[in-house]
C-alpha cells in the first residue's frame, strides 16, 4: 500500500479544512475517494426519499455500516459498495479522478 498504514485513521481524519464530507482534503487519495463516495451515497439516498434504514433493508448492508460510511468514520469495502450500488441502481465509486 503506497501510503503505509494510513488506513488506521478514518477517512474524515484527512480533512484539511472544513467539515466532512464537504471539507477540503489532504493529499490522501483513499480519503478523497471515501469522501466522494459519501457525497454520492447521501445524494442517492435523498433522491429516492429513502432513510438509511430503508437502504439497509433493500441492500442488506447494516445501517451502522452505511451511517459510518456517510460520516467518514469507516473505509467501506468493495462488497459493501457493490451491494449499495446494486440497491440504488447507480455507481457510487468515483474513479481515479478525485
Amino acid at each position: 500500500m503506497p501510503q503505509g498504514d494510513a488506513r488506521r485513521l478514518p477517512p474524515r481524519a484527512y480533512c484539511a479544512d472544513g467539515v466532512w464530507p464537504e471539507a477540503l482534503m489532504t493529499d490522501h487519495h483513499g480519503a478523497k475517494v471515501a469522501q466522494a463516495l459519501a457525497v454520492r451515497l447521501k445524494a442517492a439516498i435523498e433522491a429516492r426519499g429513502w432513510s438509511v434504514a430503508e437502504l439497509s433493508r433493500v441492500s442488506g448492508v447494516a445501517r451502522y455500516t452505511i451511517a459510518k460510511a456517510l460520516a467518514g468514520e469507516a473505509w467501506p469495502d468493495l462488497l459493501t459498495i457493490a451491494n449499495l450500488e446494486k440497491a440504488l441502481g447507480e455507481d457510487l465509486w468515483p474513479g481515479r479522478d478525485v
